[in-house]
């Protein structure tokens, strides 16, 4: 349903994408995944014809971005990082106003509105003005425009960034509901959780290029091993249990003083290790709060392909819109 091919963006001296190929099959999620300024949200303005490519080509729904936008934008709903509601209209009057946009017509598209805000749980607030919703429920009604149209295709641009973990947990319900009916969705993202739980395949995407590809899983493996996972009382022995650690390590220890956690990678007997650990605390005399032992996350994938985990503060992407004509 959607095929990017060698699809390069630059802006003056910055290449946003450098290459980037994309597949997502019909009734699958692909995440893209990757730091801010990665590229992903310069991929998504081109697939849905709101920037174009400087080069590469790219098919939605059997429609090329290219040679006819209009078509793929009838196939397509957008939602991007930011809530596109009239904060003056209601919510019911949001969603009414997009199928009459689409050429819908009055009473089909009333119709459409009031079945969209049962779904999505905003049928109490229907008739409020969108100004007074919470940012959770203004991220779902901005979702429940981009299906006004029973479109065949999702984009879904960071669609939880800023929402607190209730209603991140909404929203994951809701896109989770939308697989389960069978929407092809591309999904970026810079939540590894998210990744994990809603995408069929990811692709891991840094300075504008893959990286990595595969399910969670194939991600998962490709670091391998277990990790073992310290918690100290006092941040001044962070670097005491690194030292403690890294006598199991395989590879670098990594250490996080605001957290006072330590954590290291290891291979074989992974209980072993531990065991041998807590004895290496227990000589140091370094208290512990939490200690564990668990496989590897897509934190620890990003991490030891970038060398800094995905949800790391990197500079937003230089995003000047080019709408074609």
């Amino acid at each position: 349903m959607i095929r990017a091919t060698g699809l390069v963006k630059r802006y003056k001296n910055t290449v946003a994408l450098q290459g980037l190929d994309l597949v997502v099959p019909e009734g699958k999620v692909l995440g893209l995944l990757g730091p801010n300024g990665a590229g992903k949200t310069t991929a998504v303005r081109i697939l849905a014809t709101l920037l174009a490519a400087d080069e590469g080509s790219a098919v939605v729904a059997g429609v090329d971005v290219k040679a006819d936008p209009m078509g793929v934008r009838a196939k397509i709903g957008l939602s991007g990082q930011y809530a596109a509601v009239d904060e003056h209209l209601t919510g019911y009057e949001n969603l009414e106003m997009v199928g009459r946009l689409y050429g819908m017509g009055k009473s089909a598209s009333a119709a459409r509105a009031r079945q969209l805000l049962e779904r999505f749980d905003l049928a109490d607030a229907a008739d409020r003005p969108s100004k007074t919703y919470s940012g959770g429920m203004r991220r779902r009604l901005d979702l429940a425009g981009a299906l006004v149209a029973e479109p065949p295709v999702l984009i879904l641009d960071e669609p939880t960034t800023g929402l607190d973990p209730r209603s991140r947990q909404q929203m994951w319900t809701v896109i989770r509901d939308l697989v389960s009916d069978g929407a092809t969705l591309l999904l970026t993202t810079q939540y590894l959780e998210e990744a994990d739980l809603l995408a069929d395949d990811i692709v891991v995407i840094d300075h504008g290029r893959a990286i990595a590809r595969g399910t969670a899983d194939q991600l998962k493996a490709q670091v391998g091993g277990e990790r073992i996972e310290v918690v100290v009382a006092d941040a001044t022995r962070v670097d005491d249990a690194a030292r403690a650690l890294g006598t199991v390590a395989q590879g670098e220890v990594q250490s996080d003083v605001s957290r006072r956690s330590v954590t290291a990678a290891v291979e074989g007997d992974g209980a072993g290790r531990l065991m041998q650990v807590l004895q290496n605390l227990r000589d140091a005399q370094i208290e512990v709060l939490d200690v564990g032992l668990r496989r590897p996350t897509l934190d620890d994938v990003f991490l030891t392909l970038t060398g800094r985990t995905a949800e790391s503060d990197q500079s937003a992407e230089n995003e000047k819109e080019e709408v074609p004509a």
